[in-house]
C-alpha cells in the first residue's frame, strides 16, 4: 500500500511537472528527494544524550530557499512528540510540528521496524 502511494505520488508530480515553470519544476525536484513514508522516526541528541524523540512522522522536508539558489540548512516536519521516549504514542502525547539545523544537532531519522 506504501509503495502504491509513493508511486501515485511520482505520476501526479510528472504529469504536473510538463506545465510548470523551470522553478516549480526544481521544487517538485527537490520534494521527491524528500524522505516520504507512514512511519519515520526522529531522534535528537544533544551529546550521546537522547533530548527529543518524534514517531509517526509521514514527510521530512529539506527547506528550499525563497529567492535564489539551494536548500536552507535545516529540516522540518510533523510527527507526534515521544515524550517518554517509548516508541509509542501515549495519551496525551500529540503531532507537533517541529525543525531542527543541520548546524546545532546531532539527529538519526529511520522508518520505525514496526
Amino acid at each position: 500500500m506504501k509503495q502504491l502511494n509513493q508511486l501515485l505520488v511520482l505520476v501526479v508530480m510528472s504529469f504536473t511537472a510538463f506545465s510548470c515553470t523551470q522553478e516549480a519544476q526544481n521544487n517538485i525536484s527537490r520534494s521527491i528527494q524528500n524522505w516520504t513514508g507512514t512511519d519515520g522516526v526522529l531522534e535528537v541528541y544533544a551529546g550521546d544524550k537522547l533530548v527529543k524523540k518524534f514517531i509517526k512522522i509521514d514527510k521530512l522536508s529539506t527547506a528550499a530557499a525563497t529567492k535564489g539558489q539551494g536548500a536552507r540548512p535545516y529540516r522540518f516536519g510533523y510527527g507526534v512528540l515521544d515524550a517518554n521516549f517509548n516508541g509509542v504514542k501515549d495519551e496525551g502525547e500529540k503531532k507537533v510540528y517541529f525543525e531542527f539545523s543541520d548546524y546545532s544537532t546531532s539527529y538519526i531519522f529511520y522508518e520505525s521496524p514496526n
